[in-house]
């Protein structure tokens, strides 16, 4: 089955209810029922003070599987539907929706990973996404950058992090190896030792696990705390 990848960026406000992570996550609500949503990666991008970007300069990807090529115009209609009912006011939203074969994803994997170190613009975008979906739904329309860079980056398969991926957000504070594993996670141990997590080992979770898609799978990167437990390298950021 095909995978399409449907990305957003600047979609939200610093008063906004729901950033665009979230926002890209309510969207298996509106797939059509033939498809499924398989996860959705958020992607930094450059930070810099010459980008009027929100808090972070993160877009956000959403992965979805489909029966058929078929179904991309009906998924591009319900995206920009999404985006335009849900973007908050003032915000530069920008949405693109490109199917895993299509001969811009090439040129969209180069872009995003320019958009992660340098600045960008609109009409790169457009060259990098032509033969795609690309399109903006107000203010500066700005978010195109970010949307097809998300999609060149996720489709690149190895920056940003999941966070969605099935029952992603119900993974409790102490679960096994297997359990990850079972759920479609696999575990690393990237330490020095790089020893072999054990099936029957527990992960401490802090009910906070965001995998990263290494070479397109959702990979968790696990730290050795002895005695047959394990903890995530990187945790839920602490607000101060």
């Amino acid at each position: 089955m095909p995978l399409i990848y449907v990305g957003f960026d600047d979609t939200d406000s610093l008063t906004s209810a729901e950033g665009t992570g979230r926002m890209t996550r309510r969207l298996e609500d509106v797939l059509p029922p033939e498809c499924r949503l398989i996860g959705v990666v958020r992607q930094q991008l450059l930070v810099d003070p010459r980008i009027p970007y929100t808090s972070h300069n993160s877009a956000a990807c959403a992965i979805v599987e489909a029966p058929s090529r078929d179904c991309l115009a009906g998924i591009v209609s319900r995206a920009v539907a999404h985006v335009e009912a849900h973007h908050a006011p003032k915000s530069d939203p920008g949405l693109c929706v490109v199917c895993a074969d299509d001969p811009a994803i090439p040129r969209l994997t180069v872009f995003g990973a320019r958009c992660a170190t340098e600045l960008a613009t609109q009409e790169e975008a457009q060259r990098a996404a032509r033969g795609g979906h690309l399109s903006g739904h107000g203010g500066t329309e700005d978010g195109i950058i970010g949307a097809a860079a998300g999609v060149g980056l996720t489709a690149g398969g190895w920056c940003g992090r999941f966070i969605e991926f099935g029952r992603l957000r119900a993974i409790p504070e102490n679960v096994s190896v297997k359990e990850l594993e079972n759920l479609g996670i696999t575990v690393v141990s990237p330490d020095r030792e790089a020893k072999y997590p054990p099936p029957a080992d527990r992960v401490l979770t802090e009910a906070w696990v965001r995998p990263f898609p290494w070479a397109g799978r959702p990979v968790l990167p696990l730290l050795p705390l002895g005695s047959h437990q394990w903890k995530p390298t990187i945790g839920k950021a602490r607000k101060t």
